[in-house]
């Protein structure tokens, strides 16, 4: 097993390489996605990496970040479906808390059982879900705006960039993955192949910023299962991210912005949709499921609890 603060580009190919595979063969990508930003635009100066190579190919990674000084350090990993129930996720997860220590946490993406096995097995807890959360967009009705002073339009990359920053980690200010954005968070999304400024909503009063809804489309891809067996998976939108300044709750906006999003989506011929929210904002569940989403899959984060 290899402990690297930087991986190769060979190296990084066959990470990418490993995660779409077991995104293919599980229905859910293993790593989160701003790991794999980060893995696709060379890597972040803050994290390491744990590897398993066999035979010149990568069966076992492990990201490992180490900058949350208040949580504690986190870990995701992925084995090969090929190389599964060979100990490789449990030799993975026990140097990764060799490396960062008994304040260890796990996301298990999709919350599989195999993953969930693995976890408690090694003395994870789990303290937190994340709700995956889908619906047809056949039925998707216009909300006229309820203050006609509410102004949607779309983001202009350059000119808004700072403006939703700001906002945005007022918004998420206590948030772990969504507050504390840089200009580079941002920018790093908008390189990416699905970055649509037309489907990014900002929703503003008197000029200012108040609001927003970003959406992104899960295009349709082939792939293969052992090089042989091709399959067609159609488009998905995502109701990405949606924000509401803390004044400006309770008056309707965040089913104004949802629902403008879900049309934009709609009208690009996209059936189904999606979005993720934490299993305890109610609030936001109430919204979605006034929508009619309904939960279609889960994320956990786990804990770990030194047994001594």
């Amino acid at each position: 097993m290899l402990h690297l603060p930087k991986l190769t580009n060979t190296q990084q190919e066959a990470v990418l390489k490993l995660i779409a595979g077991t995104t293919a063969f599980d229905n859910t990508p293993p790593i989160a996605e701003h790991i794999l930003l980060h893995l696709r635009h060379g890597g972040d100066k803050a994290d390491s990496h744990l590897l398993v190579e066999q035979e010149n190919q990568v069966i076992g990674y492990a990201h490992l970040d180490q900058t949350d000084l208040v949580a504690g350090p986190s870990v995701e990993l992925v084995v090969d479906p090929n190389h599964r129930k060979a100990g490789i996720g449990k030799a993975l997860l026990s140097k990764a808390i060799q490396i960062c220590g008994d304040r260890l946490r796990l996301w298990s993406h999709g919350d599989l059982p195999v993953a969930s096995k693995l976890a408690e097995s090694n003395n994870f807890q789990r303290v937190r879900t994340v709700l995956q959360m889908s619906k047809h967009l056949d039925d998707i009705k216009t909300i006229n705006q309820i203050d006609p002073q509410f102004v949607i339009r779309s983001f202009l990359p350059g000119l808004d960039d700072q403006g939703w920053l700001t906002l945005n980690n007022k918004v998420f200010a206590n948030h772990p993955e969504q507050g504390n954005w840089s200009l580079n968070d941002l920018k790093l999304r908008q390189k990416e192949d699905w970055f649509d400024p037309e489907g990014f909503f900002i929703a503003e009063k008197l000029g200012q910023m108040i609001g927003f809804v970003w959406t992104k489309v899960h295009g349709a891809k082939s792939h293969q299962h052992d090089g042989q067996e091709s399959h067609d998976h159609a488009a998905i939108g995502e109701i990405y991210i949606t924000g509401i300044d803390p004044a400006f709750e309770g008056l309707g906006l965040g089913k104004v912005l949802t629902s403008t999003g879900l049309n934009y989506l709609k009208y690009q011929g996209i059936e189904n949709g999606i979005l993720y929210v934490d299993e305890e904002n109610s609030a936001a569940l109430n919204l979605y499921k006034s929508l009619g989403f309904k939960q279609s899959g889960k994320d956990c984060l786990f804990k770990y609890k030194n047994p001594q």
